[in-house]
């Protein structure tokens, strides 16, 4: 907003496009629109463009129809996918780059290693003219739909700065953790804690209950101590309850934390816990439990125990 004081030249107008418009994308295009941005979007599905177009956005029938927004967000499941959308895109500023200055802003979960490479692609497409910031999100779809995700980006200082209007629209906490692939290992390390942290409970939830105890009352007495933590004041009800009603599809934590076990190799770190956890959440995802929400998690380890139970000998 210009308040008529002297000041720079205004910059560049407000305008995105928005690749992605499924549980987390479509609540953060709307976001968007609330801070005044003009938002053309495209989703796989048309239902979700036509919600957007109720907002007040447009809708774009190709990627590459967005080849001429000075920003480009993509919120879709993983690098390849977004990899297989942009093509249209990239192919469109192979023939004629963009203007300098494009952004394109990766806020999905992805590899640390495999987002720099697709910068190095972005910037041989546009002729140099285009690049990537990747911005992760934690926050699940309540701080997707608030506007309060957690906003971990990796990429230069000036890309952050031109991409920072956006993703405070999006976000309360933002923060620039580094080069290219920063705000991924941000990421990646946040689902260390995450989905470990919701096994624990997990695990804790199906011990007390089988030994008598009442989960929730248990739950309230951790909540006072050195237990507490965000994970248990978000997923615990759900835990206790069992109740698995997706707010964001559990398989997606095996994945995240594949890429926690890939930089690690990467730094030459150990990673016991990420590497118990990828074991426990394949075994999820085995289970045909991998579109319920991550507290199903607590059902994969009920499983296991039974199953367990019903191998030993009586």
């Amino acid at each position: 907003m210009n308040n008529g004081n002297p000041g720079p030249a205004d910059p560049a107008p407000k305008r995105a496009g928005f690749v992605g418009l499924g549980l987390m994308g479509a609540p953060m295009a709307a976001n968007l629109l609330t801070a005044g941005w003009q938002v053309t979007g495209w989703n796989r599905s048309p239902a979700a463009v036509r919600d957007l177009e109720s907002l007040g956005g447009t809708g774009a029938s190709h990627v590459a129809d967005l080849r001429d927004e000075p920003v480009i967000i993509f919120m879709l499941p993983d690098l390849p996918f977004i990899e297989d959308a942009a093509a249209g895109l990239l192919e469109a500023w192979r023939a004629e780059p963009p203007a300098a200055g494009t952004l394109v802003v990766v806020m999905s979960s992805v590899s640390p290693v495999a987002v720099r490479a697709f910068g190095l692609a972005v910037a041989d497409a546009s002729g140099g003219n285009a690049s990537v910031l990747d911005a992760p999100v934690s926050g699940g779809t309540d701080g997707a739909q608030r506007g309060t995700l957690a906003i971990m980006a990796g990429g230069s200082p000036e890309d952050f700065n031109r991409a920072l209007p956006a993703l405070e629209a999006m976000g309360t906490s933002v923060r620039r953790l580094g080069d290219l692939g920063a705000g991924s290992l941000a990421k990646a390390c946040n689902q260390l804690i995450v989905g470990t942290t919701t096994a624990a409970l997990a695990e804790a939830a199906e011990l007390a209950e089988r030994s008598g105890l009442d989960v929730s009352a248990l739950f309230e007495v951790l909540a006072g101590g050195l237990a507490a933590s965000r994970v248990l004041d978000l997923v615990g009800p759900r835990l206790a309850a069992k109740d698995y009603t997706p707010t964001g599809p559990a398989k997606f934590m095996h994945k995240d934390l594949s890429f926690v076990l890939e930089s690690a190799a990467n730094a030459r770190t150990a990673t016991p816990m990420a590497s118990a956890g990828v074991d426990l959440y394949a075994e999820l995802v085995a289970q045909g439990l991998g579109d319920q929400d991550l507290a199903a998690v607590r059902q994969a380890i009920a499983n296991l125990g039974t199953a367990s139970a019903e191998e030993s000998p009586h």
